[in-house]
């Protein structure tokens, strides 16, 4: 593993090819990158698969990508400069991938849980030429952590977003307004909801895997 500015964990294409896509995947708070890795050998074949753990150490094997003040009583939980800080590391750990693997830089997807998929809305809606595809799980879109472009600017740019009906970390009213902030910008998305809490259903896997298939 090379020495980048953040830790991470990677799979090689399966088939391969020259110019791979990158599936860049964005873990929850609380948790590693081991986390969402344990999908790698289940996602599709063709990808360079990279998981990044966040910067911040919570304890053991327990890291975050930026604050959350639970026993905030004025609503603002999360720490929204850590919060860009954050979304600037992993700019900044995407730029230092090129110099390590083989991939097709204009083919990058993002995949993040939570506080990553969090994270994952902000930077493609940020960085559209960059960031082409997006799997959202279990997030919204924390409008603080970017600037809205024109919709001309996210014409290639797609989302699947799912959420659990039952979650009790995330409201499934936070994640529903997700869709409708970016059907009004014109930009291509599917939202599910599952009947589960704040996880993946093995039903949701499916969906975002047959999702990045399509992207290939």
């Amino acid at each position: 593993m090379a020495d980048l500015s953040l830790n991470y964990l990677h799979r090689l294409p399966k088939i391969p090819t020259i110019n791979p896509p990158l599936l860049l995947l964005l873990h929850g708070y609380g948790s590693n990158e081991a986390d969402l890795f344990s999908f790698a050998e289940e996602l599709p074949d063709n990808y360079l698969i990279v998981s990044a753990r966040a910067p911040q150490t919570l304890g053991m094997q327990s890291y975050a990508w930026y604050t959350i003040n639970f026993n905030n009583t004025d609503g603002n939980f999360s720490d929204i400069d850590e919060a860009l800080s954050a979304k600037k590391a992993i700019l900044k750990f995407t730029e230092e991938l090129k110099t390590v693997f083989s991939f097709n830089h204009d083919n990058i997807s993002l995949l993040g849980f939570s506080q990553g998929s969090i994270l994952s809305y902000a930077l493609a809606l940020s960085y559209p030429e960059i960031f082409k595809n997006v799997v959202a799980l279990s997030g919204y879109i924390k409008e603080e952590l970017f600037k809205a472009l024109s919709p001309e600017a996210y014409k290639n740019l797609d989302f699947f977003c799912s959420h659990g009906t039952q979650d009790q970390v995330i409201p499934l009213q936070w994640a529903q307004k997700s869709p409708q902030y970016l059907n009004a910008l014109g930009i291509s998305n599917v939202f599910k909801t599952y009947p589960t809490g704040h996880s993946v259903t093995p039903q949701c896997f499916y969906d975002f895997n047959q999702f990045l298939r399509s992207k290939i």
